[in-house]
């Protein structure tokens, strides 16, 4: 492979990374209705190209009413002082769509599941835990992201998982885990969680990864390149997304069991 096919894809996927930074920056930073929209809209094209690889008849459908489960968990609860609507919300709106995708159904099932469950993950982390909690989640997804995409590039060398990931590198793995360690020690002290946050940074940025291979191996079984194409040199939404899902779940997990030092 030349040196030009191997960076082909970097001038839109920069331009394209600008424009959601800014975007997702603000809306970040504002919290609140702004950011909880955003999430919801995010969560329904997930689901929207989750159920298009999966065959399923309606598509928009699905990802519209994943998009108004989520938003009645976020409503709801406060109105009715009780969590419970949470699990038939979400169930409600991934068993419509077991009952119309084609192939897989099992698979459609877990992962509709996980992607409205991390994406409400993030909605509590910035709703609840605040701004540094939900800016250092995002810092470790993005920082390795960045780390493996140059080093994995510059590097290269043996596959971390050929056979369901052809392009992603052990070099680029590491460098990742190296990335996340370092924006642990930047966020430690501000967060008041302690060195203790830079494994569980490293560790983070593997869940992320994993949740990178856990899409694109649906990629592969569906037979796609893209879950969509509607972000210029990334793909998908869920392209994009994935390791977050992967990393946001995680974090959930720690949180519930109060393992998440600085974060009661």
């Amino acid at each position: 492979m030349s040196s030009g096919s191997t960076w082909s894809d970097l001038t839109p996927r920069v331009l394209s990374a600008v424009i959601m930074v800014v975007i997702g920056g603000i809306d970040i930073y504002i919290g609140g209705w702004p950011f909880s929209v955003a999430v919801w809209g995010v969560c329904g094209l997930m689901t929207w190209e989750l159920a298009r690889m999966q065959g399923a008849s309606s598509p928009l459908m699905l990802g519209l009413l994943a998009a108004v489960a989520l938003a009645l968990v976020e409503i709801v609860p406060p109105l009715v002082g009780s969590k419970l609507p949470i699990v038939p919300l979400i169930a409600a709106a991934v068993f419509v769509g077991m009952g119309q995708v084609v192939r897989d159904r099992h698979i459609y099932v877990i992962y509709a599941t996980w992607i409205m469950v991390g994406c409400l993950a993030m909605l509590m982390l910035r709703q609840v835990a605040g701004l540094g909690w939900i800016s250092w989640l995002i810092a470790v997804v993005v920082v390795s992201d960045i780390a493996g995409y140059f080093a994995g590039r510059m590097l290269g060398g043996p596959k971390f998982w050929p056979k369901v990931s052809p392009k992603k590198t052990w070099s680029g793995t590491i460098a990742g885990w190296i990335g996340a360690g370092g924006v642990g020690v930047g966020f430690a002290g501000f967060l008041g969680a302690g060195l203790m946050l830079v494994p569980i940074s490293m560790v983070t940025s593997l869940a992320g990864q994993m949740g990178d291979i856990a899409e694109s191996a649906i990629k592969r079984r569906a037979g796609v390149k893209d879950s969509s194409s509607l972000i210029p040199g990334h793909g998908g939404v869920l392209d994009r997304f994935d390791a977050m899902l992967g990393a946001a779940l995680f974090i959930l997990m720690l949180w519930t069991f109060g393992w998440m030092p600085g974060l009661s």
